[in-house]
């Protein structure tokens, strides 16, 4: 349906025509207009200064209504006075009551009472059901083609976006589920020759959201009609901000420092620290100033043969990996969910079944005779063992396994990708394919980098006394391998 719209032009108006919409809803611009860059038509719309613009100087750059700030509590109040659309967020529940379902089902309300084939119309028109006439549709990785996604092996972000298509499909489902039993959607969403909603609308619906959502103070996460066309610029590039005035608007302001000529770009930041993989997840880019993966994330499992295995599974209230950053100077990691892999009985933990007040029973974790509430924290826990150097040396090994098998995957699928035929006439469009190749790179190099660091460190640990004493004593017969 979605995509139908943006091709026959019913879900889609010339950027040209925003700022009668922006005058209609009390939208106001000052010294900015929305438009392709000249010279970057290919790059879709921005935010552009009309004249010199000095920071310190200038009022708001736009000012946009509280009320049109598309956040749960907006739509919230849209279901109050939209019988059909009300009859959705109930059928859904839950999900509903959460920022990103709400959005997601409004917006996908909005495009079918903007459909002119729909037989009946449902819903109520808004200002929304004309901004989304505004919105492009996103080059996302959930939209990439299979042989495109094969090009990700070895990548971080390949188990990420099959994971996101397999949650969005089941939302979608719960989505058919939840709503069938309301007559007219049966009728006109899910009829199975005539109805109007497939998978690719919910897929659309969440690029408009994912790639363009913003956390506004006091607001959460949302969308803000036409400050989210700004484009993302990091560090000394980034040339405003945005905020929310005393009286709840959202406004787009020029941050004091800075000055932009006439026709240039103002670019906001979506975030100084997202990695690469996030980047191309969410925004379907990467920064061309980019020089690392800046940070990414490893998954990890507990062994088949670890007697505890099943256990420390049910009690893991962590995610299953680890994410290591990029510091300039080293690589930290983080994830607590490594402390599970790294101890067992013999070092101290156990489990055991306690009857709660309630009368259930619960899993309850210990380390030396005392409870573990929760594994977020275990780590400052094993800093104070007097073995915590032997924990350590553990931990850093797990990780360098895990990244030398990362590199093998990556490295592996190399031939594959650089002899893939992409460009006109093939499966593979030349932006996924560079896109692609640039996150191969830049993923590699911190991989590469991980692991130097981490040898140094596994390295340095195997010198300390503790372990050397561990090693060497009353734990030796254990033939730990360190290599």
């Amino acid at each position: 349906m979605i995509r139908d719209g943006k091709q026959h032009a019913w879900l889609s108006l010339p950027v040209d025509t925003l700022p009668a919409w922006a005058a209609l809803n009390s939208v106001s611009f000052h010294g900015i207009k929305i438009g392709p860059l000249p010279g970057k038509e290919e790059h879709g719309c921005t935010v552009i200064a009309k004249r010199h613009l000095k920071g310190g100087e200038e009022p708001p750059l736009m000012t946009i209504p509280r009320e049109l700030i598309l956040s749960l509590e907006r739509v919230h109040e849209h279901a109050k006075s939209d019988s059909d659309f009300r009859s959705v967020l109930d059928a859904i529940d839950g999900f509903g009551r959460t920022a990103r379902g709400a959005i997601l089902t409004f917006l996908l309300m909005q495009s079918f009472t903007a459909c002119p084939s729909a037989p009946k119309k449902k819903g109520i028109s808004s200002p929304f059901t004309e901004y989304l006439k505004y919105l492009p549709m996103e080059m996302l990785p959930t939209f990439w083609a299979p042989a495109e996604c094969d090009l990700l092996t070895g990548t971080t972000l390949a188990p990420a976006l099959t994971a996101k298509l397999n949650s969005l499909n089941r939302e979608f489902e719960q989505l058919r589920e939840a709503t069938s039993s309301l007559p007219w959607c049966a009728e006109q969403w899910w009829d199975e020759v005539d109805g109007f909603l497939e998978f690719d609308d919910w897929l659309q619906v969440d690029a408009f959201y994912r790639s363009r959502a913003l956390e506004y103070p006091g607001v959460g996460d949302c969308m803000v009609p036409c400050i989210d066309m700004a484009n993302h610029s990091s560090g000394t590039g980034t040339a405003a901000i945005y905020e929310v005035d005393d009286q709840g608007n959202a406004v787009l302001l020029l941050l004091d420092e800075k000055t932009v000529e006439e026709n240039g770009e103002i670019t906001i930041t979506y975030g100084d620290k997202k990695g690469a993989c996030e980047m191309l997840f969410s925004y379907g880019f990467i920064e061309d100033e980019m020089e690392s993966a800046r940070e990414l994330f490893l998954d990890l499992s507990i062994s088949g043969d670890d007697p505890l295995g099943r256990a420390k599974a049910a009690v893991a209230n962590c995610a299953p990996g680890f994410k290591i950053v990029d510091s300039g100077d080293g690589v930290s990691w983080d994830g607590a969910y490594i402390w599970l892999i790294c101890v067992n009985e013999e070092d101290g933990l156990s489990f055991q079944i306690q009857q709660t007040v309630e009368g259930d029973r619960e899993l309850i974790a210990t380390w030396k005779d005392e409870p573990v509430h929760g594994f977020e924290d275990f780590r400052s826990t094993l800093e104070q063992d007097p073995l915590w150097d032997v924990y350590h040396l553990r931990a850093v090994s797990v990780l360098q396994e895990r990244i030398a098998s990362q590199l093998q995957d990556l490295y592996g699928s190399d031939d594959q990708v650089d002899a893939a035929q992409h460009g006109d006439g093939t499966n593979i469009r030349e932006r996924a394919w560079h896109l692609a190749k640039r996150l191969r790179f830049l993923e590699s190099e911190l991989l590469e980098k991980a692991y130097s660091y981490y040898e140094d460190e596994k390295l340095q640990l195997m010198q300390s006394e503790t372990v050397l004493r561990y090693l060497s004593g009353a734990h030796a017969e254990q033939d730990e391998d360190f290599s």
